[in-house]
């Protein structure tokens, strides 16, 4: 087999954890190599090694067969080794064409020569597929554009080795199609691609092989094509997953949340990010608000949980208008928020584990003197939650939580907020970048929720997620709802329409 890398005996460590054990990899030029395992299983770590982000305690690199020291990603570069990341590296008041070149600019006397960069990122935006504005700003364009500016940097430093990291997380069902479509011609150009993911879907579409890692060491590499689904995830997680959601019929019981006729004005344009919405949330069912993202179900839950204020309409919690009151008066009224962006609304990164847990509680007499804080009260409760929602971190309550996997951020913020006993528990993107096993784990929180005769709001743009636990679908288009569906009777396509605009119902206020 021709190696384009090799990685021998890799050994990466951090405080209280040993992210990669003695791991072997070895990628083919012009294949798609697929890296698979659970949140802090060790496969960015790995890859932040190849790109240079990391220096290994042990093991060694080989590019075309040539031991090579790769100490930062200028180094990465001068080999050919290019990396997208999870959280892309953009400059965002800067233009695509500027972001492209940064750090690789031509110059004559002094002066930035950008005719000729432009123009081979026309041909590069032409030749793969990868259609973006080069006088567009990164502020301006969507997710899926910014991924692609990301493949254009890699491509104009002539990289033959393209790393991909949870490149399908923030992408909708249709930039993911195109993505793979990209990467399948990037292979055939005699790209060699290695790609981060756990959607076994992905892999089972694109990828030649998969290398499964968990909790840091290597379980094996296997042919794509000649291995299942489940074989696939029961290596990643080591045991056995429950692809479908198991739930018993839903009773709802009294109105928890009633919005009524809400309507909530965009940032800058002044036009209506949500215009005239009404629903009800019981006690005992999951409302799911399904939607393409960036069609007004951000702001819905921000109004709904106090984060922006709302132009019109009222907000009912439990019986009590909640429409002015701050955030921690309806988080005291019984409301619990698992929020979109996890590092921007769900937790304090450098604050350490137990400190996140008592976001909200710190105040509450149990854990607070005279204003003086019960450090122990704290640790044994933050104790509890790590246990009971099984919290894996190097150093316990005492773990900052930057330096914990995402998974694993998630599942902190999803034990503060149920583990206060909330009436409503409203749920963002609760599975975005997890791993089967996490998905499993947080569909049965949610259900145990429901089933203990909560009222649970999901907002997903996971059609499968939508479909598999929620009683009802409500579906959101350019800030109006469109539709009130049966999940029982719906089918992805149907959905599909709804979502994309083309398709619209009355829905009744009840």
């Amino acid at each position: 087999m021709d190696n384009i890398i090799e990685m021998l005996n890799i050994t990466k460590e951090f405080p209280g954890i040993i992210a990669n054990d003695d791991i072997t990899l070895k990628l083919t030029r012009g294949e798609i190599h697929a890296l698979l395992g659970e949140n802090g299983a060790g496969k960015s770590t790995l890859m932040s090694v190849l790109f240079g982000m990391y220096t290994p305690e042990k093991g060694v690199i080989r590019k075309n067969g040539q031991e090579v020291t790769i100490k930062d990603p200028n180094d990465a570069n001068r080999l050919g080794i290019g990396m997208v990341h999870q959280h892309f590296k953009l400059v965002q008041n800067f233009t695509v064409l500027q972001n492209i070149i940064l750090g690789a600019e031509e110059t004559k006397n002094g002066i930035l020569k950008l005719s000729d960069a432009r123009k081979k990122v026309v041909e590069l935006s032409e030749k793969y597929g990868l259609f973006v504005d080069p006088d567009a700003l990164i502020e301006d364009i969507t997710v899926g554009m910014q991924q692609r500016v990301e493949i254009l940097k890699m491509l104009f430093r002539e990289n033959e080795v393209l790393i991909f990291d949870e490149p399908t997380a923030v992408l909708t069902p249709q930039e993911i199609q195109e993505l793979m479509k990209i990467m399948k011609n990037l292979a055939a150009e005699g790209k060699s691609i290695l790609f981060i993911t756990h959607k076994l879907e992905e892999i089972k579409q694109v990828a030649d092989r998969c290398t499964v890692l968990r909790k840091g060491k290597y379980i094996g590499t296997v042919s794509v094509s000649e291995t299942t689904k489940e074989e696939l995830s029961e290596m990643m997680v080591g045991r056995k997953i429950n692809f479908t959601v198991e739930k018993k019929p839903c009773e709802p019981g009294k109105v928890v949340l009633d919005v009524n006729h809400i309507s909530i004005d965009k940032k800058v344009s002044g036009k209506k990010a949500v215009n005239n919405v009404s629903f009800k949330v019981r006690e005992g069912e999951i409302v799911c608000i399904a939607g393409i993202d960036g069609n007004g179900q951000s702001e819905l839950v921000y109004g709904i949980t106090g984060l922006i204020p709302i132009n019109e309409g009222k907000i009912t919690l439990c019986g009590k208008d909640i429409t002015q009151e701050s955030v921690r008066k309806r988080n005291l009224a019984g409301l619990a928020h698992i929020p979109e962006d996890r590092h921007k609304y769900g937790l304090v990164l450098d604050y350490s584990l137990a400190q996140n847990l008592v976001l909200k509680s710190y105040f509450k007499p149990g854990f607070q003197r005279l204003g003086f804080i019960n450090f122990k009260k704290v640790e044994d409760y933050a104790e509890n939650l790590i246990k009971q929602y099984d919290v894996r971190s190097g150093q316990g309550t005492k773990t900052v939580a930057r330096s914990m996997s995402g998974g694993n951020q998630q599942k902190a913020i999803i034990a503060r907020e149920i583990g206060d006993d909330p009436e409503l528990l409203i749920a963002v993107q609760p599975t975005r970048g997890l791993d089967v096993g996490a998905i499993e784990y947080i569909h049965k929180q949610l259900i145990a929720q429901r089933d203990n005769g909560k009222a649970v709001l999901l907002i997903s743009l996971e059609l499968d997620e939508v479909l598999k636990v929620s009683d009802r679908i409500l579906v959101i288009y350019e800030g109006e709802l469109v539709a009130d569906i049966d999940p029982k009777n719906a089918d992805i396509n149907q959905l599909g329409l709804y979502m994309a605009g083309s398709k619209r119902d009355e829905v009744t206020y009840e």
